[in-house]
């Protein structure tokens, strides 16, 4: 059954979320059946959705706590199974469907339609950032972006701030941002965090200080070379993002060494995937057993998600506990081990940068792998880091604000297309 514009309506309807949704591709028009819309669009895409797709996702006050935007609608209580008995093209470009058994006439923005098309392209879960995997050999630096002034302008949750969000695409794409020209103050990371999300605190505190000192609790607090790393494997959910400000540094060495560990885990897949396929399944026992703590997990070293993609690597041999496999798995988990040790030494992978006063490096800590050279402080030089953990999804909260707030003023500054 096909339908046609109806005049009754002028006005884009409400959608159920708080985005704002650019009406980019107007509606030629819609067919339908009781169990599926058909929707075909100006630039010639056939997308189609299912009636119970729709009804649960309408934003009128039945489906939806207007103020908060969150689900009240139980789809189980509507007694039947929701089908469309009628289909209008409104003149705003929005579509109305009724529902039955309701009998009720609910509205549907076409910029919301369209972005949500899952019958298309989107029907993957947004990345919001493709992600790209590098080796050290392919670049000089990191990407590296002038903060000068950031910290005096003011910005809140929902304003465009450009440099941030230059910064959230590099860390969620390339996994590594380093952000340069920023205040020195001790203490002053905990702002720069905030414009991100909340840090986490740790055992080691809402910040930590990374510089030698005496009695150290942990490898990172002396001189030493350390190798490459993540922090915290030995917790359920590892941070996710690590952020590094550099206060002072006039030693003599203490290069940063990153390297991207997906990078290294696709090697290893290349290269000898049956060595790959026991680190993606034997669970290694992560210890750090300090005097005032003592916290233990057991995961595999590298981890992929549902899609098969990956997740992310738990690699930190200085935080290894005893291996407590199956007595099988023992020999080829170490024999897998030391194949992946001898890549993390391959001079290919590996990043090599220094830290001035001032620079800021942000790095998704669920991936890259950080590590750094010795330095020397014999003669009286002083290396000081600030660091502090966030979370994956502050970053990835964050960057969709940003996101919102451009489509905003692309909205408000845009006219519906056949209006």
């Amino acid at each position: 059954m096909s339908a046609v514009s109806d005049p009754r309506s002028h006005a884009l309807p409400a959608t159920p979320d708080f985005d704002a949704w650019p009406v980019d591709h107007s509606i030629t028009g819609i067919t339908h059946d009781d169990r599926q819309l058909t929707i075909d669009w100006q630039d010639g895409r056939r997308s189609r959705y299912h009636s119970i797709w729709l009804r649960e996702n309408a934003a009128d006050d039945s489906t939806i706590n207007p103020t908060t935007r969150e689900r009240i609608l139980d789809l189980s209580r509507l007694g039947a199974w929701p089908t469309i008995g009628e289909a209008h093209l409104e003149t705003s470009g929005a579509v109305t469907l009724e529902f039955l058994p309701e009998r009720c006439r609910l509205s549907f923005h076409p910029g919301w339609l369209r972005a949500h098309d899952y019958d298309n392209e989107t029907a993957a879960e947004d990345p919001l950032v493709a992600t790209t995997h590098w080796r050290g050999a392919e670049r000089s630096e990191p990407t590296t972006l002038d903060a000068s002034g950031w910290m005096d302008a003011e910005h809140d949750a929902t304003s465009i701030d450009p440099l941030l969000e230059q910064a959230l695409e590099a860390v969620i794409g390339e996994g590594l941002v380093r952000l340069r020209n920023l205040p020195v103050e001790p203490g002053s990371l905990d702002l720069m965090a905030r414009r991100i999300g909340p840090p986490r605190p740790t055992n080691f505190g809402h910040l930590f200080d990374v510089r030698a000192k005496p009695d150290p609790d942990s490898n990172a607090y002396t001189s030493i070379a350390l190798p490459p790393h993540v922090d915290l494997p030995t917790r359920e959910y590892q941070p996710g993002l690590q952020l590094l400000h550099c206060l002072e540094n006039d030693t003599v060495g203490g290069e940063a060494v990153m390297m991207d560990g997906f990078a290294v885990a696709e090697a290893l897949r290349e290269r000898h995937p049956e060595h790959f396929a026991t680190l993606t399944r034997v669970r290694w026992c992560y210890a750090n057993t300090a005097r005032t703590s003592d916290y233990v997990w057991f995961d595999p070293m590298i981890k992929l998600d549902a899609r098969g993609a990956f997740d992310e690597v738990r690699i930190a041999d200085f935080l290894r506990g005893p291996l407590m496999a199956p007595f099988d798995d023992v020999e080829p988990a170490y024999a897998a081990l030391m194949t992946l040790q001898r890549l993390l030494r391959e001079p290919e992978f590996a990043l090599r940068f220094g830290y001035a006063p001032g620079d800021l490096v942000i790095f998704d800590n669920r991936r890259l792998l950080h590590a750094r050279d010795a330095f020397d402080i014999s003669q009286g030089g002083r290396r000081w880091l600030q660091g502090c953990y966030l979370e994956r999804d502050e970053a990835r909260s964050r960057l969709r604000m940003l996101h919102r707030a451009r489509r905003r003023e692309r909205v408000a500054s845009s006219v519906v297309p056949g209006n």
